[in-house]
């Protein structure tokens, strides 16, 4: 069925994941324990971006990076929202909501005529700073709150998603939401954003009971039903802030509702991007999917495995900051192309401007730079430049405070409690195993030197003086 509006701007679906991990994915991970067919259709009638980066290891900060293109150390948003955990030192501060003064690419999209349409997980701010008030026409589902309670209907926690049929998993309803939209928008001659912001894969660990039956037999025909297999400690462990407590690493891919809730997710991306096919919308409208962290592998049930990369959400290590990104551009990227030049979530404001054929505004997405370059051709030789990171908290994870910086082939991880680097060459060690810090003095003093100098650019806060034990940080920058 052909779509009323014409192509002179594109239409956009933006796809975000919650907690999906690199490996998760087919696209990235042929020998994955789960099962992700139309992600990886997507993957393949697109490019793969293979070093691609959340701006931060934890789900608001990156948020918040999508829409203002800036980094989470320039907006003084680098937790998660409420997110507070003392360790040896205070964590630094941090806002708790994304500033309505920040002008997001869904507001720069409608200013230009485009209709805007917010589904699913928001947790950027509560009244007054909710989708609506930052540039969506439409919300279905996002408030302050990080997670359901349940993804059963009635879902407790869920803000502003009319109830449901007893028993509606959340998943599919938002898919639901999705395609009304998209069946309004055929009828209408203005192009659209429709931002799909998925509650999935993050806990409560919950999923249909067909599929949760389907992947355990799985599992017993695979043979992964020796628990004792899945664990380890290992290189990772880490200890709890001010515990003794030792903390395990999943390491194998086994996890029976984990895998049913991925499939249940990469369903709803069918369901959206099928019915996208059916209106005649596909040719005019670019796809973007992501996850906004690492998956979860050291806390909260465990739940994946991010081998061979290290650590995961609340890491700066691999796992942690490394995502699944595909984007298909209609007639302008190669099916099946794949760039490995890394970029960040600070990027995909100015792509998504130039792609729509609208000025750049460089002084909002002053940290982005736009990837179209690298869509038309992915050995394109633009220089992206380096990317940077800073997370001064301890993470419900195990993660440490850090700031990180990737240059090239190189990356730099600045432990934010004594200031001692760790560097690696992910080129020829992607699972950071092997620390060249004492081997390669003059790339860390090289490339310390430009991460001094970037934080002090953002004026990036630092760890605070502990109020009970008094111990200070040392001052790094």
């Amino acid at each position: 069925m052909p779509s009323v509006r014409s192509a002179e701007k594109p239409n956009f679906i933006f796809l975000l994941a919650d907690d999906l991990g690199y490996m998760d994915v087919g696209f990235n991970n042929p020998r994955t324990f789960y099962e992700t067919p139309n992600l990886d259709l997507l993957a393949s009638s697109g490019m793969v971006f293979t070093d691609f980066y959340a701006a931060c290891q934890v789900c608001s900060p990156t948020r918040a990076s999508i829409l203002n293109g800036k980094y989470p150390a320039r907006t003084d948003t680098t937790n998660f929202f409420v997110g507070r955990r003392d360790g040896k030192f205070a964590p630094a501060d941090f806002k708790t909501d994304m500033a309505n003064g920040e002008v997001t690419v869904a507001e720069a999209l409608k200013e230009n005529g485009y209709r805007t349409f917010f589904a699913g997980k928001w947790h950027l701010g509560g009244k007054g700073q909710l989708p609506t008030d930052q540039g969506f026409d439409i919300n279905m589902g996002g408030g302050s709150n990080g997670l359901p309670r349940s993804y059963f209907s009635p879902y407790k926690n869920v803000e502003n998603l009319p109830p449901g049929p007893e028993g509606e998993f959340l998943t599919n309803r938002l898919a639901d939401e999705a395609v009304s939209f998209l069946e309004d928008s055929s009828k209408q001659p203005d192009p659209f954003l429709l931002y799909l912001s998925f509650y999935s894969v993050h806990t409560p660990l919950q999923a249909p009971q067909n599929l949760i039956k389907k992947y355990e037999a799985k599992a017993k025909r695979l043979g992964l039903t020796n628990p004792k297999d899945s664990f380890d400690v290992g290189r990772e462990r880490q200890i709890w802030p001010n515990s003794k407590e030792e903390r395990k690493i999943r390491i194998r891919q086994d996890h029976a509702v984990y895998a049913a809730m991925v499939e249940s997710m990469d369903t709803a991306v069918g369901t959206v991007l099928d019915r996208l096919e059916e209106l005649g919308l596909k040719d005019d409208t670019v796809v973007i999917f992501m996850s906004d962290n690492g998956g979860l592998c050291s806390s909260e049930g465990h739940p994946t495995s991010n081998l061979p990369l290290r650590g995961g959400k609340g890491w700066m290590y691999e796992g942690g900051i490394r995502e699944p990104v595909a984007i298909r551009w209609p007639g302008v990227t190669a099916p099946g192309t794949r760039c490995a030049t890394p970029a960040i979530s600070t990027d995909f404001y100015p792509t998504i401007l130039e792609i729509a054929g609208l000025p750049l505004r460089g002084e909002q997405h002053v940290d982005g730079v736009s990837l179209v370059p690298f869509l038309k051709n992915p050995f394109s030789k633009f220089d992206r430049g380096t990317l940077f990171f800073h997370y001064p908290h301890y993470s419900n994870q195990g993660g440490i405070p850090t700031s990180a910086m990737r240059k090239g082939d190189f990356k730099l991880i600045q432990d934010l409690e004594d200031g001692e680097y760790e560097l690696y060459n992910l080129k020829e060690d992607i699972s950071e195993h092997n620390n060249l810090s004492q081997l390669e003095g003059d790339i860390v003093k090289e490339m310390g030197a430009e991460l001094d100098a970037w934080r002090k650019e953002v004026d990036a806060k630092p760890l605070l003086k502990h109020p009970k034990t008094g111990a200070t940080p040392p001052k790094l920058w």
